[in-house]
């Protein structure tokens, strides 16, 4: 996947993050850290919630990835290379 594939696509990810973060009042990064250590469980015994977490969690997983892979690609190229210059005529 190219740079600005990348970006395109964290920022379609973090749309979405951002809808759970609303309605849950607690940002992505600190749900997943609770998440993985097992602080809601609570949660698993209704349904909306666990599927909820179930996608908010995916979400956030999809967006890591894509965000390491851009961080990758910026310091493994030289960074005039991954800009994308479209001039305005």
């Amino acid at each position: 996947m190219e740079t600005h594939e990348l970006v395109i696509e964290m920022k379609l990810l973090e749309r979405r993050l951002t809808l759970y973060e609303e309605k849950y009042g607690v940002l992505s990064e600190d749900f997943y850290h609770a998440l993985m250590a097992g602080k809601l469980a609570e949660y698993d015994a209704y349904d909306e919630t666990r599927t909820d977490f179930s996608r908010w969690k995916g979400i956030y997983e999809t967006w890591r990835r894509r965000k390491e892979a851009y961080r990758k690609q910026i310091h493994e190229r030289e960074f005039s290379r991954v800009l994308r210059f479209q001039p305005v005529y």
